[in-house]
């Protein structure tokens, strides 16, 4: 499952661009964002043909502004977090987010006609974290479950984390970032971010 994640995230990250609504529910704003970005890519030769610069900045201004990356990271790393200081927390948090917008980017490129089935949002009045379940209906596949958890910052819903077929996202990340931490510390982390993310620049 975790091989065919990234391909998944091609119908799935149209639904985490969550805009800043105060007056509009969680699984409204995914259902209207999510046909808006999935029309931009239908109606842009540009995004179709893998235009880089352009997918990024659909990215940067569609969807990446609705993640609370601080939260994601933190997660991400998990028990290892409150060994870290300051200085490293930051340059987690900015290296992740890097390599989740060249992932993301990578993604819309592939897409290919799936559509978003968003379910009616169950959640008690006042609750400031919700999960919105979603299905991604892939041509000639069978559906994929998507679940976005968000949670309330101000009037703002932002995503934190997302399962994709019941794999959640931060959790995939954090297998790994532990393995690279018992083997080099956090530093060593960081190192590892920043070389990734200079070899993806590079493709």
């Amino acid at each position: 499952m975790l091989k065919k994640f990234p391909q998944f995230l091609v119908a799935a990250l149209a639904a985490f661009a969550i805009s800043v609504h105060a007056q509009e529910a969680p699984d409204d704003m995914v259902r209207r964002t999510t046909n808006e970005i999935l029309a931009a890519i239908k109606t842009d030769k540009d995004l179709q043909a893998g235009n880089q610069k352009k997918i990024e900045k659909l990215a940067e201004d569609k969807v990446l502004p609705y993640f609370n990356f601080a939260r994601m990271t933190q997660l991400a790393v998990g028990r290892n977090w409150r060994d870290a200081n300051d200085a490293q927390k930051k340059a987690l948090t900015d290296e992740f987010r890097t390599l989740l917008i060249r992932t993301y980017s990578t993604s819309l490129s592939q897409y290919r006609n799936q559509t978003i089935d968003v379910k009616p949002l169950k959640a008690a009045a006042g609750d400031t974290e919700v999960v919105v379940k979603t299905l991604i209906n892939q041509p000639g596949g069978q559906p994929i479950p998507i679940d976005y958890s968000l949670e309330k910052i101000g009037s703002a819903w932002k995503v934190y984390d997302v399962l994709i077929d019941g794999v959640s996202l931060v959790t995939k990340y954090r297998s790994s970032f532990n393995t690279e931490i018992q083997k080099s510390g956090i530093d060593g982390l960081v190192k590892s971010l920043v070389e990734r993310n200079a070899k993806n620049a590079a493709k």
